[in-house]
Formats: structure tokens, sequence, C-alpha cells
């Protein structure tokens, strides 16, 4: 029998006695075993002894109950939540690079391998992601990729580098921000995907369409609506024709995203979208299916920010807001996401206690409209100390 208390399960699940309560039954229990009247100063030898078994008994309890608590998809992280996952058939999606499409030019002909390099004015390498051939126009616009994975802005005119020569490649120039890669999937992030996938087993619904989309590998991003009148309409700068639905997709290869928005649309159901696929279900042998859905634009998003003078602020100050901003900006980069200026003012003022923040906005204002064909890309970050 131990007078150290037990943890006890309730309607909110474990909870464990303090350290305190712990170490009194320790004491109690000490007390017992060597006939009573123990000096239980905490000084002593056994005081000393009580002690580090209270402590032990407490980390013990803690990790009990934190384990019992990652069986919950509310609280689990970590390998538990991607053991559930496993559940739902999903992984955690991977750190990701920011990627750019840059406009090449040089000799006519010339088949640009994968893998090619090119260096932005910040330092940051990317590489071609596909093979590329110049065709007779001797210009044409490549995909490129960051060489490391992370929120990495590249501003408009900033891939302009030759990192390394091919013969016959003559220069590079990214006309459009990039779209800035993310860090390993959050346990948030892990959580909200978990939930649309739940819905991924349904048909016909918006939530449906939108789960299996985001479960396509690759997929960033996925924005799902419809026009269930019987005439075209126009929505967040898109127009969607007579009863159909619109998907607007980040990433994943074109066959993938097809298939996963026909296996869960309605039949019948109509499709808005400038990307034109024809998809052929294996299964039933039937004629191709014609699908459409629309990759985003990117909707550069520039920042200002004006500090108060003051004492401790660093020489690499517009460096330091810049790289929080970046941090961050992944979370609300999304799809028909307004962008508000707001939302970044605690990053900032994280960076140490010379931070003054007068003013922050996003475009000139204090928030921007994203289309639900748009996707925010990171532009430029000027900072002002008045």
């Amino acid at each position: 029998m131990t007078s150290v208390p037990m943890p006890v399960f309730g309607d909110a699940g474990f909870s464990s006695p303090t350290e305190l309560e712990n170490l009194a039954g320790v004491l109690a229990d000490f007390n017992d075993a060597f006939g009573g009247n123990l000096n239980l100063d905490l000084s002593t030898p056994q005081g000393q002894l009580a002690t580090s078994f209270a402590a032990v008994i407490s980390a013990f309890n803690d990790l009990f109950v934190d384990f019992t608590n990652q069986v919950d998809p509310a609280f689990a992280s970590g390998r538990m939540q991607d053991a559930l996952g496993q559940i739902y058939y999903m992984s955690r999606i991977g750190a990701t690079p920011t990627t750019v499409t840059a406009t090449i030019t040089g000799k006519t002909g010339l088949v640009l391998p994968v893998g090619s390099l090119a260096k932005a004015t910040d330092g940051t390498v990317y590489q071609t992601r596909s093979e590329v051939t110049i065709p007779l126009s001797g210009s044409v616009d490549a995909q490129f990729a960051a060489l490391v994975t992370g929120p990495i802005a590249c501003p408009s005119g900033t891939l302009t580098s030759i990192y390394r020569t091919v013969v016959g490649w003559d220069s590079v120039y990214n006309s459009a921000p990039g779209v800035p890669g993310r860090t390993e999937e959050s346990r948030s992030d892990f959580e909200k995907r978990r939930g649309l996938s739940v819905a991924a087993n349904a048909s016909g619904i918006l939530p449906a369409i939108r789960g299996a989309v985001m479960a396509v590998p690759g997929v960033g991003d996925a924005y799902v609506t419809e026009n269930n009148t019987g005439s075209s309409v126009t929505t967040g700068g898109q127009t969607l024709v007579a009863h159909s639905i619109y998907v607007c997709v980040l990433g994943g290869a074109d066959q993938d995203v097809a298939k996963a928005i026909w296996s869960r649309k309605s039949g019948g159901c109509d499709y808005s979208g400038s990307t034109t696929i024809s998809y052929y279900d294996e299964e039933s042998g039937a004629p191709p299916y014609t699908v459409k859905f629309q990759r985003p634009t990117s909707l550069p998003i520039d920042f200002a920010v004006t500090l108060g003078t003051g004492p401790g602020i660093p020489g690499d100050v517009a460096q330091r807001i810049e790289a929080a901003i970046a941090a961050l900006f992944p979370d609300y980069a999304r799809i028909g996401q307004d962008v508000f200026a707001s939302s970044f003012t605690c990053a900032i003022n994280a960076l140490g206690p010379w931070v003054r923040v007068r003013e922050i906005t996003v475009n000139d204002a204090a928030s921007q409209t994203v289309g639900i064909g748009q996707i925010p890309t990171l532009g430029t970050v000027t900072v002002d100390i008045t």
C-alpha cells in the first residue's frame, strides 16, 4: 500500500497529482517504512531521496497523461499523429521548395537538361524541374525549384543569374514572383487535412471533392465551389458555367487531379476551369472523360513595415523582418483567402524588444482581396524607420 496518489481518469481524461502531492506521499511511505518519527526535512538524505523519487513519479505521470491524450486527434502530434493519419491512408507532407516560373533565352533547339541551375539575387540556387527545349523564338518559360526547402521569397526580377553554364543558354529572368515553399506540415495543418480526408469518403458534396484533391500527392492547396443555377455566374473573379463545379488546385499531376475530381463529382455535373484533361477510367473502359479545373495565378503581396525609432535596432532589421514574414506567409498563402496585414504583427513583434511597429500594409492597404483563382505569393518587403 502506498500513500502516493494515482492519476485519475475523469470526464476530461487523465489528470495526474501535483509534484507536491507526490512528494507528500513518498515522505509518508518513507516514514512508514522506517517505523515512524523519521526526520522528513528535505535537507536530510531521506528528504533528498524522497524529492528525487517524487520528481521521477511526476515525470512518469506527465508522460502517461501526454500519451493518453495522443489518442485524441485534437491533441495528437508527432509520431502518434502520423499513426492516426495512417488510419486514413495519410502521410505527413514534407517540406517543399519555393517554385518559380522564369523565362530562359538561348540558342534555338538547345535542350536544357533537368537540374540546370540559376541563382537569385539573395543567393538561393534554383534548378529546372524538367527538360526544356528552346524554340525558334529563342525564349521559353521554365519551372524552377529552390535547392533548399522552406518559405524562401523569390520576388519578380530576382532570379537573374545562370549559376552553372550550359553552352547556348544566355539568360534567365522571372517576371512574376515565385510560390513560396513550405516547412514540414505542422500538427494543426495535418489535423485539418485529416478532417478533410474524412469528407473524401463521400461523393458529390464540395468537401468530398476538396478532400479527394487534397489527398493527391504534391497538392499544396485547393479551392472548390459550385454554380448550381441554370446560367453562368461570376464569383471571386471567375466565371462558372451553369450547373458546374469549380476546382482551383496548386500542385499535383494533372491526371491525378482530374481523377480525384472525377471520382467525387456527381453524374451530369459540368466543370469550370481553364485546364482541360482527358481522363480514362481504366476499370470501365469507357471513352475518355473531359475534366476541367483551374491552376491558380500568382498574386504578389508586397509588405511595407514602418517602425518607430529607438535603441537596439539591428543593422539587418530589414532582413529579419522579411524572414519573419516569409516564415509565416505560407499559413496565409491560400487560394481565395484574403491576406490581412495584421496577421503578421505578432511575428514581427516577437523579433525583440526593439520592435515598435507603427504600421504594416499589404499592397498599400490593410488587406488584399484574393480571387478564387489566385494564390498569394510573397513579393517585396520594405522597412521604413521613422
